[in-house]
């Protein structure tokens, strides 16, 4: 089994990660460490899955898990189930998390560990403004926050329609810094997109950010790669 960690300098007191496709028990083309019970895969597996990486991992109890849907619903992490793509918890064992498959994960926490905040932050996710909520909601000094950027489809393997373009486009001159003509279409750089947004609501310490799941094919699940595939997952709580 395989994680990936923040290369942040969160508090000691906070936990996060990502997991990868590598060391669990569903077959192709969810092989093999799926998550997502969403997805078509043996139900039964992906509770094995998710048992057998919150021991790897040290999870203090298992997430809830709510229906995501590209929006910016972000809920507390023991709230109702509900739809919603970010979650918040600030009490201690209380686990946060995302699934993703080139949507980016992002994690945040803040120095006194106090709270800390998961997200699925996709191209529509993104284009509504869900970090501008997320850090809204944690509500500190917004200089104060780290953020980590966890594996997503990178920018040389990210197109998208001119309507992709036009929609960032208009919400801000600044997101054109994010996009490279493609012929017809464009390629995304969807971490850059994301520091755009967080440098617009005063975020500073920005992690992460180096991975593509679509061309990272034996470490990651890619939608874009393969549509019938399964999900990673990115974990953060307190200790």
């Amino acid at each position: 089994m395989r994680i990936i960690q923040p290369d942040w300098p969160a508090p000691p007191s906070v936990h996060a990660f990502c997991s990868s496709r590598i060391g669990g028990h569903s077959k192709p083309p969810f092989d093999s460490l799926n998550l997502s019970d969403a997805v078509g895969d043996d139900e039964h597996l992906v509770r094995i899955n998710r048992e057998q990486l919150a021991n790897f991992s040290g999870m203090p109890q298992l997430p809830q898990w709510f229906p995501q849907v590209h929006g910016a619903n972000i809920v507390a992490a023991d709230a109702p189930h509900q739809e919603a793509d970010g979650t918040i918890a600030r009490s201690r064992g209380q686990v946060c998390a995302v699934l993703t498959a080139d949507c980016l994960p992002v994690l945040l926490c803040e120095p006194s560990a106090t709270q800390v905040a998961a997200v699925h932050a996709g191209w529509r996710g993104l284009a509504v403004g869900i970090l501008c909520k997320a850090v809204r909601l944690l509500a500190v000094e917004s200089t104060s926050l780290m953020v980590w950027l966890g594996p997503a489809i990178g920018p040389q393997a990210f197109e998208v329609g001119v309507e992709v373009y036009q929609k960032f486009i208009a919400l801000n001159n600044d997101y054109g810094a994010a996009f490279q003509s493609y012929g017809e279409k464009y390629l995304a750089n969807i971490y850059q997109i994301a520091r755009i947004q967080l440098a617009q609501v005063g975020v500073e310490r920005v992690y992460g950010g180096q991975y593509c799941t679509y061309q990272q094919q034996t470490l990651f699940y890619s939608y874009r790669r393969a549509a019938q595939t399964g999900r990673m997952g990115s974990f953060i709580w307190l200790d």
